[in-house]
Protein backbone atom coordinates (compact mmCIF):
# COMPACT_ATOMS: atom_id res chain seq x y z
CA UNK A 1 0.00 0.00 0.00
CA UNK A 2 1.90 3.18 -1.31
CA UNK A 3 1.32 6.77 0.46
CA UNK A 4 -1.64 8.04 0.47
CA UNK A 5 -0.73 11.17 -0.04
CA UNK A 6 2.41 14.28 1.23
CA UNK A 7 2.62 14.68 4.70
CA UNK A 8 2.15 13.09 8.03
CA UNK A 9 1.89 8.34 7.79
CA UNK A 10 -1.75 7.88 8.20
CA UNK A 11 -3.01 4.50 9.71
CA UNK A 12 -5.89 2.86 10.32
CA UNK A 13 -6.98 0.17 12.57
CA UNK A 14 -9.68 -2.09 11.80
CA UNK A 15 -10.68 -3.82 14.86
CA UNK A 16 -14.02 -6.50 15.67
CA UNK A 17 -13.86 -7.04 19.67
CA UNK A 18 -13.31 -5.32 22.95
CA UNK A 19 -10.38 -7.32 23.04
CA UNK A 20 -9.05 -6.90 19.59
CA UNK A 21 -10.13 -2.82 20.46
CA UNK A 22 -7.54 -2.92 23.10
CA UNK A 23 -4.40 -4.01 21.39
CA UNK A 24 -5.10 -1.66 18.42
CA UNK A 25 -5.04 0.88 21.42
CA UNK A 26 -1.92 -0.12 22.64
CA UNK A 27 -0.55 -0.16 19.63
CA UNK A 28 -1.42 3.36 18.83
CA UNK A 29 -0.45 4.67 21.87
CA UNK A 30 3.14 3.60 21.14
CA UNK A 31 3.09 5.24 17.84
CA UNK A 32 5.71 7.48 16.77
CA UNK A 33 4.72 10.99 16.68
CA UNK A 34 4.24 12.20 13.57
CA UNK A 35 1.76 9.15 12.55
CA UNK A 36 -1.90 9.89 12.70
CA UNK A 37 -3.81 7.04 13.74
CA UNK A 38 -7.52 6.55 13.64
CA UNK A 39 -9.27 3.54 14.19
CA UNK A 40 -12.75 1.61 12.95
CA UNK A 41 -14.15 -0.79 15.70
CA UNK A 42 -16.86 -2.50 13.97
CA UNK A 43 -18.49 -4.30 17.05
CA UNK A 44 -19.76 -1.98 19.92
CA UNK A 45 -18.62 1.37 21.26
CA UNK A 46 -15.27 0.81 20.92
CA UNK A 47 -14.56 2.16 24.73
CA UNK A 48 -10.99 0.60 25.09
CA UNK A 49 -10.53 3.11 22.10
CA UNK A 50 -11.83 6.22 23.40
CA UNK A 51 -9.41 9.41 23.77
CA UNK A 52 -6.40 6.95 22.55
CA UNK A 53 -7.52 8.62 18.79
CA UNK A 54 -10.46 9.36 16.84
CA UNK A 55 -13.02 6.80 16.38
CA UNK A 56 -14.43 6.49 12.52
CA UNK A 57 -16.78 3.90 10.75
CA UNK A 58 -20.49 2.76 11.57
CA UNK A 59 -20.18 0.43 14.13
CA UNK A 60 -22.42 -2.66 14.48
CA UNK A 61 -24.34 -3.76 17.65
CA UNK A 62 -25.51 -7.48 17.67
CA UNK A 63 -26.46 -9.07 20.67
CA UNK A 64 -23.52 -11.23 20.83
CA UNK A 65 -21.12 -8.66 20.57
CA UNK A 66 -19.30 -10.70 18.42
CA UNK A 67 -18.45 -13.31 20.70
CA UNK A 68 -18.42 -17.09 19.35
CA UNK A 69 -17.99 -18.95 22.37
CA UNK A 70 -21.92 -19.22 22.61
CA UNK A 71 -23.58 -21.64 20.78
CA UNK A 72 -26.25 -20.38 17.80
CA UNK A 73 -25.03 -16.93 18.49
CA UNK A 74 -24.31 -16.49 14.61
CA UNK A 75 -27.61 -17.40 13.95
CA UNK A 76 -29.03 -15.22 16.52
CA UNK A 77 -26.91 -12.13 15.46
CA UNK A 78 -28.10 -13.05 11.76
CA UNK A 79 -31.88 -13.47 12.81
CA UNK A 80 -31.39 -9.98 14.43
CA UNK A 81 -30.60 -8.05 11.87
CA UNK A 82 -26.95 -8.62 11.92
CA UNK A 83 -26.47 -9.07 8.15
CA UNK A 84 -27.88 -5.08 8.02
CA UNK A 85 -24.37 -4.12 9.37
CA UNK A 86 -21.88 -5.69 7.37
CA UNK A 87 -22.91 -3.76 3.93
CA UNK A 88 -22.49 -0.23 5.48
CA UNK A 89 -19.36 -1.49 6.95
CA UNK A 90 -17.68 -2.52 3.92
CA UNK A 91 -19.09 0.78 1.62
CA UNK A 92 -17.20 2.81 4.72
CA UNK A 93 -14.19 1.10 4.28
CA UNK A 94 -13.93 1.10 0.52
CA UNK A 95 -14.41 4.72 0.74
CA UNK A 96 -11.58 5.60 2.77
CA UNK A 97 -9.33 2.98 2.09
CA UNK A 98 -7.19 5.74 0.03
CA UNK A 99 -6.85 8.31 2.71
CA UNK A 100 -4.39 5.62 4.63
CA UNK A 101 -0.97 4.82 3.92
CA UNK A 102 -1.53 1.68 6.02
CA UNK A 103 -4.55 -0.56 7.12
CA UNK A 104 -3.95 -2.87 9.97
CA UNK A 105 -6.41 -5.34 10.95
CA UNK A 106 -6.69 -6.79 14.31
CA UNK A 107 -8.41 -9.53 14.96
CA UNK A 108 -9.73 -13.25 12.91
CA UNK A 109 -10.75 -13.85 9.31
CA UNK A 110 -13.61 -11.91 9.30
CA UNK A 111 -12.05 -8.85 9.27
CA UNK A 112 -9.82 -10.43 6.44
CA UNK A 113 -12.89 -10.86 4.57
CA UNK A 114 -14.16 -7.77 5.05
CA UNK A 115 -11.12 -6.17 3.73
CA UNK A 116 -11.32 -8.43 0.71
CA UNK A 117 -14.69 -7.79 -0.19
CA UNK A 118 -13.78 -3.58 -0.39
CA UNK A 119 -11.22 -4.27 -2.99
CA UNK A 120 -8.53 -3.14 0.32
CA UNK A 121 -5.18 -5.05 -0.47
CA UNK A 122 -2.14 -4.71 1.38
CA UNK A 123 -3.18 -4.86 5.08
CA UNK A 124 -1.10 -5.22 7.73
CA UNK A 125 -3.20 -8.36 9.56
CA UNK A 126 -2.66 -9.05 12.71
CA UNK A 127 -4.48 -12.86 13.55
CA UNK A 128 -5.26 -12.55 17.41
CA UNK A 129 -7.38 -15.34 17.14
CA UNK A 130 -5.69 -18.92 16.25
CA UNK A 131 -3.44 -20.16 18.67
CA UNK A 132 -0.98 -22.80 16.89
CA UNK A 133 -2.54 -25.42 19.61
CA UNK A 134 -5.93 -26.08 17.90
CA UNK A 135 -7.04 -26.15 14.45
CA UNK A 136 -4.79 -24.63 12.00
CA UNK A 137 -6.34 -22.62 8.46
CA UNK A 138 -8.93 -23.61 6.40
CA UNK A 139 -7.47 -23.74 2.27
CA UNK A 140 -9.83 -20.64 1.91
CA UNK A 141 -8.44 -18.40 4.95
CA UNK A 142 -4.74 -19.16 3.70
CA UNK A 143 -6.51 -18.02 0.13
CA UNK A 144 -8.04 -15.35 1.40
CA UNK A 145 -4.63 -13.72 3.58
CA UNK A 146 -2.85 -14.46 0.45
CA UNK A 147 -4.68 -11.91 -1.45
CA UNK A 148 -5.14 -9.31 1.01
CA UNK A 149 -2.81 -9.08 3.32
CA UNK A 150 1.10 -8.02 2.82
CA UNK A 151 2.70 -9.10 5.99
CA UNK A 152 0.57 -11.41 8.77
CA UNK A 153 1.47 -11.25 12.52
CA UNK A 154 0.86 -14.73 14.50
CA UNK A 155 0.40 -16.01 18.36
CA UNK A 156 2.44 -18.67 17.25
CA UNK A 157 5.87 -20.06 15.27
CA UNK A 158 3.84 -22.89 13.95
CA UNK A 159 0.78 -20.79 12.24
CA UNK A 160 3.34 -18.42 11.25
CA UNK A 161 5.56 -21.33 9.04
CA UNK A 162 2.17 -22.93 8.02
CA UNK A 163 1.04 -19.47 6.13
CA UNK A 164 4.48 -19.01 5.18
CA UNK A 165 4.58 -22.43 3.43
CA UNK A 166 1.36 -20.88 1.46
CA UNK A 167 3.64 -17.99 0.05
CA UNK A 168 2.37 -15.62 3.03
CA UNK A 169 5.03 -13.23 4.75
CA UNK A 170 4.28 -14.43 8.20
CA UNK A 171 5.90 -13.56 11.55
CA UNK A 172 6.23 -14.63 15.13
CA UNK A 173 7.48 -11.85 17.10
CA UNK A 174 5.91 -12.81 20.50
CA UNK A 175 2.17 -12.72 21.92
CA UNK A 176 0.68 -9.35 20.93
CA UNK A 177 -1.74 -9.95 23.47
CA UNK A 178 0.40 -9.37 26.29
CA UNK A 179 1.46 -6.44 25.09
CA UNK A 180 -1.83 -5.33 25.15
CA UNK A 181 -2.23 -5.78 29.18
CA UNK A 182 -3.64 -2.38 30.32
CA UNK A 183 -1.85 -1.03 33.14
CA UNK A 184 -3.40 2.45 34.63
CA UNK A 185 -3.12 4.62 37.96
CA UNK A 186 -4.27 1.94 40.52
CA UNK A 187 -2.72 0.98 43.36
CA UNK A 188 -3.56 -2.41 44.33
CA UNK A 189 -1.13 -3.57 46.44
CA UNK A 190 -2.44 -0.35 48.90
CA UNK A 191 -5.44 -1.99 49.28
CA UNK A 192 -4.07 -5.46 50.02
CA UNK A 193 -4.71 -6.84 53.32
CA UNK A 194 -4.58 -10.08 53.27
CA UNK A 195 -2.35 -13.13 52.61
CA UNK A 196 -3.70 -13.93 49.04
CA UNK A 197 -5.81 -11.69 46.84
CA UNK A 198 -7.91 -12.91 43.56
CA UNK A 199 -8.98 -10.72 40.64
CA UNK A 200 -12.26 -11.34 38.90
CA UNK A 201 -12.91 -11.50 35.47
CA UNK A 202 -16.67 -11.56 34.83
CA UNK A 203 -15.66 -10.65 30.75
CA UNK A 204 -17.63 -7.52 28.74
CA UNK A 205 -20.31 -9.19 26.69
CA UNK A 206 -24.11 -10.22 27.31
CA UNK A 207 -23.47 -12.55 30.16
CA UNK A 208 -21.25 -10.39 32.23
CA UNK A 209 -23.51 -9.75 35.19
CA UNK A 210 -24.96 -13.34 35.03
CA UNK A 211 -21.40 -15.03 35.68
CA UNK A 212 -20.25 -12.28 38.00
CA UNK A 213 -23.40 -13.50 40.28
CA UNK A 214 -22.17 -16.89 40.05
CA UNK A 215 -18.58 -16.01 40.73
CA UNK A 216 -19.36 -14.01 44.06
CA UNK A 217 -21.76 -16.88 45.06
CA UNK A 218 -18.26 -19.08 44.88
CA UNK A 219 -16.70 -16.36 47.14
CA UNK A 220 -19.48 -16.27 49.90
CA UNK A 221 -19.00 -20.48 50.01
CA UNK A 222 -15.31 -19.55 50.82
CA UNK A 223 -14.62 -19.47 54.94
CA UNK A 224 -14.15 -15.91 55.74
CA UNK A 225 -11.12 -16.66 57.38
CA UNK A 226 -9.97 -17.79 54.44
CA UNK A 227 -11.33 -15.42 52.18
CA UNK A 228 -8.37 -13.70 50.09
CA UNK A 229 -8.76 -9.88 49.22
CA UNK A 230 -11.04 -9.28 46.14
CA UNK A 231 -10.73 -7.39 43.14
CA UNK A 232 -12.94 -7.10 39.61
CA UNK A 233 -11.54 -5.90 36.21
CA UNK A 234 -14.42 -4.00 35.27
CA UNK A 235 -14.73 -3.87 31.40
CA UNK A 236 -15.73 -0.17 29.72
CA UNK A 237 -19.38 -1.44 28.78
CA UNK A 238 -20.01 -2.94 31.87
CA UNK A 239 -21.69 -0.57 35.08
CA UNK A 240 -20.41 -0.97 38.44
CA UNK A 241 -24.66 -0.32 39.72
CA UNK A 242 -25.16 -3.64 37.30
CA UNK A 243 -22.97 -5.54 39.26
CA UNK A 244 -24.95 -4.75 42.45
CA UNK A 245 -27.97 -5.67 41.57
CA UNK A 246 -27.02 -8.58 40.00
CA UNK A 247 -25.66 -9.75 43.32
CA UNK A 248 -27.21 -7.54 46.23
CA UNK A 249 -23.78 -5.94 47.43
CA UNK A 250 -23.73 -2.13 47.63
CA UNK A 251 -21.89 -0.20 45.08
CA UNK A 252 -19.90 2.68 46.09
CA UNK A 253 -18.04 5.27 44.32
CA UNK A 254 -14.38 6.00 44.30
CA UNK A 255 -12.74 6.96 47.29
CA UNK A 256 -9.39 8.17 45.99
CA UNK A 257 -7.59 9.96 43.25
CA UNK A 258 -6.78 6.78 41.43
CA UNK A 259 -7.90 7.55 37.60
CA UNK A 260 -8.52 3.58 37.30
CA UNK A 261 -10.38 3.45 40.66
CA UNK A 262 -14.27 2.64 40.26
CA UNK A 263 -15.06 2.49 44.28
CA UNK A 264 -16.19 -1.08 45.92
CA UNK A 265 -18.92 -3.60 45.79
CA UNK A 266 -19.68 -4.52 49.30
CA UNK A 267 -21.82 -5.98 52.10
CA UNK A 268 -21.27 -6.53 55.89
CA UNK A 269 -19.46 -9.81 54.95
CA UNK A 270 -17.92 -9.49 51.50
CA UNK A 271 -15.76 -6.30 49.74
CA UNK A 272 -14.67 -6.29 46.08
CA UNK A 273 -12.32 -3.47 45.02
CA UNK A 274 -13.28 -2.46 41.21
CA UNK A 275 -10.64 -1.01 38.68
CA UNK A 276 -11.21 -0.05 34.94
CA UNK A 277 -8.30 0.14 32.71
CA UNK A 278 -6.12 -1.38 35.19
CA UNK A 279 -6.02 -5.24 34.47
CA UNK A 280 -2.56 -5.37 34.21
CA UNK A 281 -2.24 -3.75 38.10
CA UNK A 282 -5.11 -6.65 39.31
CA UNK A 283 -3.44 -9.47 38.06
CA UNK A 284 0.06 -8.20 39.37
CA UNK A 285 -1.22 -8.09 42.45
CA UNK A 286 -3.20 -11.44 42.77
CA UNK A 287 -2.21 -14.95 42.91
CA UNK A 288 -5.49 -16.80 41.01
CA UNK A 289 -8.45 -15.37 38.51
CA UNK A 290 -12.05 -16.42 38.34
CA UNK A 291 -12.47 -15.87 34.43
CA UNK A 292 -15.14 -15.64 32.22
CA UNK A 293 -13.27 -13.21 29.94
CA UNK A 294 -11.55 -13.80 26.42
CA UNK A 295 -8.47 -12.05 26.27
CA UNK A 296 -8.02 -10.89 30.02
CA UNK A 297 -7.73 -14.84 30.82
CA UNK A 298 -5.01 -15.16 28.21
CA UNK A 299 -3.35 -12.19 29.46
CA UNK A 300 -3.42 -13.36 33.28
CA UNK A 301 -2.58 -17.23 31.92
CA UNK A 302 0.25 -15.35 30.19
CA UNK A 303 1.66 -13.17 34.01
CA UNK A 304 1.29 -17.15 35.42
CA UNK A 305 -2.15 -16.52 37.73
CA UNK A 306 -3.75 -19.43 37.06
CA UNK A 307 -7.47 -19.16 36.33
CA UNK A 308 -10.82 -20.72 37.38
CA UNK A 309 -13.43 -20.59 34.94
CA UNK A 310 -16.81 -22.21 34.44
CA UNK A 311 -18.04 -23.93 31.37
CA UNK A 312 -21.73 -23.73 30.15
CA UNK A 313 -23.81 -25.57 28.22
CA UNK A 314 -24.69 -22.74 25.54
CA UNK A 315 -20.80 -22.66 25.05
CA UNK A 316 -19.91 -23.24 21.65
CA UNK A 317 -17.93 -27.04 22.43
CA UNK A 318 -15.03 -25.93 19.41
CA UNK A 319 -14.13 -22.88 20.74
CA UNK A 320 -13.98 -24.01 24.47
CA UNK A 321 -11.91 -27.42 23.23
CA UNK A 322 -9.77 -24.97 21.10
CA UNK A 323 -8.74 -22.94 24.12
CA UNK A 324 -8.39 -26.23 26.20
CA UNK A 325 -5.38 -26.99 23.86
CA UNK A 326 -3.69 -23.82 24.30
CA UNK A 327 -4.36 -23.47 28.24
CA UNK A 328 -3.99 -26.67 29.45
CA UNK A 329 -3.83 -27.11 33.11
CA UNK A 330 -3.53 -23.46 33.18
CA UNK A 331 -6.67 -23.43 33.17
CA UNK A 332 -9.60 -24.94 35.94
CA UNK A 333 -12.62 -25.90 34.44
CA UNK A 334 -15.93 -26.89 36.06
CA UNK A 335 -19.86 -26.66 35.93
CA UNK A 336 -21.51 -23.32 36.61
CA UNK A 337 -21.81 -24.66 40.07
CA UNK A 338 -20.73 -21.86 42.87
CA UNK A 339 -20.16 -24.84 44.96
CA UNK A 340 -17.50 -26.50 42.73
CA UNK A 341 -16.02 -23.27 41.25
CA UNK A 342 -15.39 -22.62 45.75
CA UNK A 343 -13.81 -26.13 45.72
CA UNK A 344 -11.14 -25.26 42.84
CA UNK A 345 -10.28 -21.63 44.18
CA UNK A 346 -10.25 -23.39 48.05
CA UNK A 347 -7.90 -26.00 46.43
CA UNK A 348 -5.22 -23.27 44.87
CA UNK A 349 -5.65 -20.83 47.62
CA UNK A 350 -4.23 -23.63 50.29
CA UNK A 351 -1.51 -25.23 47.93
CA UNK A 352 1.57 -22.51 46.85
CA UNK A 353 3.35 -25.19 45.00
CA UNK A 354 0.36 -25.93 42.44
CA UNK A 355 -0.30 -22.14 41.93
CA UNK A 356 3.48 -22.22 41.14
CA UNK A 357 3.25 -25.20 38.60
CA UNK A 358 0.09 -24.09 37.15
CA UNK A 359 1.33 -20.62 36.49
CA UNK A 360 4.11 -21.35 34.89
CA UNK A 361 2.57 -23.49 32.31
CA UNK A 362 0.44 -20.37 31.86
CA UNK A 363 3.41 -18.16 30.88
CA UNK A 364 4.96 -21.26 28.74
CA UNK A 365 1.25 -21.66 27.17
CA UNK A 366 1.12 -18.38 26.68
CA UNK A 367 4.27 -16.55 25.72
CA UNK A 368 5.55 -13.36 26.21
CA UNK A 369 6.00 -10.10 25.14
CA UNK A 370 7.55 -8.09 22.18
CA UNK A 371 5.46 -8.14 19.14
CA UNK A 372 4.46 -4.24 19.07
CA UNK A 373 7.55 -3.47 18.44
CA UNK A 374 7.89 -5.31 15.52
CA UNK A 375 4.48 -4.05 14.38
CA UNK A 376 5.20 -0.80 14.61
CA UNK A 377 8.41 -1.21 12.51
CA UNK A 378 6.21 -3.05 9.55
CA UNK A 379 3.84 0.08 10.00
CA UNK A 380 6.52 2.39 9.79
CA UNK A 381 8.45 0.79 6.64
Amino acid sequence: MSPASPGPRRVLFISNGHGEDSIAAEIIRRLPRGVIAEAYPTLGSGSALAGVCPIVGPRAKLASEGWRNVKGSLARDVAGGGLSTVWPGIQFVRRVAKLYDRIIVVGDIVGIAGAFVAGVRGVIYLDVYKTGHARSYWPIERWLIRQTARTVYNRSPVLAETLRNSGIDARFAGNVVMDAISYGQYDAAARRKRPLAVTLLPGSRQFTTESFALQVAALRLIAAEERPDLFVAVAGSVDPGELGRATGLKYDGPMTHDAGDLGTLSDPDLTLHLARGATGNLLEASDVVLSQAGTATIQALGLGRPAITFANPRDRGSRFADESALFGEARIVTTPDAALVARALHHLLSDDAERARLGEIGRQRIGGQGAIGAIIAEILA
